[in-house]
């Protein structure tokens, strides 16, 4: 069947939906059997909303699964409410991303409700993403990563929390907003040094604590890295705190050649990242900034 057909076949089941939620909602048939009416419809606009997936037409996918979750609603049935709600985003996702948003908090306002909270904080998680990828709004974006690591919290879910303050954290440095994202790095890195399985990526953590501090105020990133090392006798040994030292020093002498070659060093034995570059070379620009002064 080619997708005009499918789209057709479609079309009819909606049409055929449409006309038992009329009949339904007729005072005589209301009395007497109406809700299977009303669950016939639902069950043809998921199947209307399945053909339309098939023949690509994500918009209608969309709009179909809407309908059988508002009937789903009608019905008090909330979990298939919510998982049509969910459906239609998925639809939506392909074809109009702020319509996907909107069905997905549909459904995230039934889960929360339901006290299903670690499924809302995942589909929390599909919204950041969406405003990540396709509609560029990163406030957003950090948004809904804090809301859904809230709620995994209250479940006890803590390295899918952490997971989601990670990607807060790195935004909130691209943004500048340095504070918060200290405040993150600091907080998982002090709870990964204590577990035996997630020792090694503290010392990344207190790395990007660092780099933060030091986009702010030198001193504060020296203080910070002796911190840092009592804290985590660990992090002494490790390239990261070396070349964070290296910096340091390369700073106070007002050495860019010094800051280039230290990142260099680094930088061929452990790829820098889009991150870590874009830190580096903001720390760099001061330093310059501060040559430039002297002169």
């Amino acid at each position: 069947m080619d997708n005009s057909a499918k789209e057709r076949e479609a079309m009819g089941l909606m049409a055929e939906a449409e006309k038992k939620v009329r009949s339904a909602r007729s005072f005589i048939v209301s009395l007497f059997g109406g809700s299977s009416r009303l669950e016939e419809a639902c069950e043809m606009y998921a199947r209307a909303a399945n053909m339309f997936k098939m023949a690509k037409n994500w918009s209608a996918a969309g709009n179909a699964f809407c309908e059988a979750a508002k009937l789903h609603l009608h019905l008090q049935s909330k979990h298939d409410a919510a998982t049509n709600f969910v459906d239609a985003g998925n639809a939506f996702k392909k074809a109009d991303p702020q319509e996907a948003i909107n069905c997905l908090n549909r459904a995230i306002e039934i889960y929360t409700d339901m006290g299903r909270f670690t499924i809302a904080a995942k589909h929390h998680i599909s919204i950041a993403e969406i405003y990540e990828s396709e509609l560029v709004d990163i406030e957003k974006a950090i948004a809904h990563y804090e809301q859904a690591a809230d709620y995994y919290k209250g479940e006890e879910s803590n390295s899918s929390a952490n997971k989601c303050l990670l990607k807060v954290a790195t935004y909130a440095a691209q943004l500048e907003q340095y504070p918060k994202a200290v405040e993150i790095y600091e907080q998982v890195g002090t709870t990964a040094m204590d577990s035996p399985l997630l020792k090694y990526s503290a010392k990344e953590y207190f790395f990007k604590a660092a780099l933060c501090h030091f986009c702010v105020d030198m001193l504060n990133a020296k203080l910070a890295v002796t911190k840092y090392e009592e804290m985590f006798p660990a992090f002494s040994d490790s390239r990261e705190c070396k070349l964070v030292k290296k910096l340091l020093d390369a700073f106070e002498e007002q050495n860019v050649d010094g800051y280039t070659d230290a990142v260099k060093e680094y930088d061929s034995i452990s790829r820098l990242d889009q991150w870590l570059t874009t830190m580096l070379l903001r720390i760099k620009k001061t330093i310059q900034g501060e040559e430039s002064d002297l002169r």
